[in-house]
């Protein structure tokens, strides 16, 4: 019998049901493991390639021999210039846009599965306005650049842990409740943003607040993201920790409960790494839409629903298409565009894009 949609060989009729799952196991392996060196391929190619995007064009060999120079023994042939451009301007950067899109990627998946939503993002307990309005407030009080990223990172913490607290005390403990409250800190937020607009300078404060919330990478340095590395790094290792249990979490509560899991105590940790992935990445890169939000849903069409696969393959992802974003934000115009901008530009449409091609619905 010829082999189509929904048909058998007869060599597989006659097949031992435990020889046909092994194969199709094998075959899942196989395409698992292609998927995943075609996807580290792009991010390596993307990686390298950034270096040579810019105003001061510096050749790949110089490019490659400056990185290996500080790990091997290599006789200097460069300018100095070249070597500042490439390590203290464009490695930072890069560095940068893998960390805030693998964030907002890792954040936005640990949402999703948490409340059982498609449609869930990083913003939606009002991390990101809440890290906005940090923002904002040190740029009105003049503070250092790294401040700033540090009142961020601290406000946005501070809105979710509102958002927790309302939902205890107001509301009964459900997700609604506490979506709902989420909603209310946002929106709260978002108003004292505005309000702090009208108090800005309107000749260089404000235009450099209207810039940030659009977000980009432009005035990343070094230490930013030395900084940025734990809270980063640390959110994703304790999320991959609880791999089993979030998977169990997903389901439903009363799954979770048979199998001995205590919820209430794993989502609130789960909401705390979430926060702190968004809140770090938005106090790096300002306020971002549409990755923490697209970028789950690829993984989960590409890897199927088991978080264990899904961490690290959103990770991955989200780290490439921030960086694919950023290059594109800084050479398709003579003046660089914010990469917040382009991130909706593209987004919305190939997320629409990506509902037409689904061939399965959330799971």
């Amino acid at each position: 019998m010829e082999t189509g949609d929904g048909l058998v060989t007869t060599r597989q009729i006659n097949m031992p049901a435990e020889q046909i799952n092994r194969d199709s196991r094998t075959r899942q392996k196989r395409g698992g493991l292609l998927k995943i060196s075609v996807m580290l391929a792009v991010l390596v190619i993307a990686f390298f390639g950034s270096f040579l995007i810019g105003r001061y064009p510096v050749a790949p060999d110089i490019v490659l021999a400056i990185l290996c120079s500080k790990v091997l023994p290599l006789s200097q042939y460069w300018t100095d210039t070249m070597e500042t451009v490439v390590l203290k301007i464009r490695l930072p950067r890069i560095v940068a846009a893998l960390l805030v899109g693998g964030a907002l990627s890792v954040s936005g998946l640990a949402y999703q599965n948490l409340f059982r939503n498609p449609l869930v993002s990083p913003s939606l307990l009002g991390a990101s306005w809440g890290a906005g309005f940090g923002a904002v407030l040190g740029m009105i009080l003049h503070l250092s650049w790294i401040w700033v990223e540090a009142s961020a990172f601290v406000f946005g913490l501070i809105a979710v842990f509102c958002a927790v607290i309302i939902s205890s005390y107001f509301g009964n403990k459900s997700t609604i409740s506490l979506v709902l409250a989420g909603i209310v800190v946002s929106a709260f937020f978002q108003a004292l943003v505005s309000a702090l607009k009208y108090l800005a300078d309107p000749m260089n404060t404000l235009p450099e607040i209207s810039f940030w919330l659009m977000g980009g990478l432009s005035k990343v340095k070094d230490q930013d993201v030395l900084y940025a590395l734990i809270p980063v790094i640390l959110p994703m290792v304790v999320l991959y920790f609880m791999r089993w249990q979030i998977n169990v979490l997903s389901i439903g509560k009363e799954e979770a409960h048979t199998l001995g899991i205590n919820v209430r105590r794993t989502r609130l940790v789960v909401i705390a790494c979430a926060t702190m992935l968004a809140a770090a990445a938005t106090s790096m890169g300002g306020i971002i839409q549409w990755v923490g939000l697209l970028i789950p849903h690829m993984a989960r069409m590409l890897f199927g629903a088991n978080f264990a696969t899904l961490l690290p393959a959103t990770m991955v992802l989200g780290g490439t298409f921030m960086l694919i974003m950023d290059n594109l934000s800084r050479s398709i115009a003579s003046l660089e565009i914010q990469v917040g901008i382009l991130t909706s530009l593209i987004g919305a449409p190939f997320f629409v894009f990506l509902l037409a091609r689904a061939k399965r619905g959330w799971e």
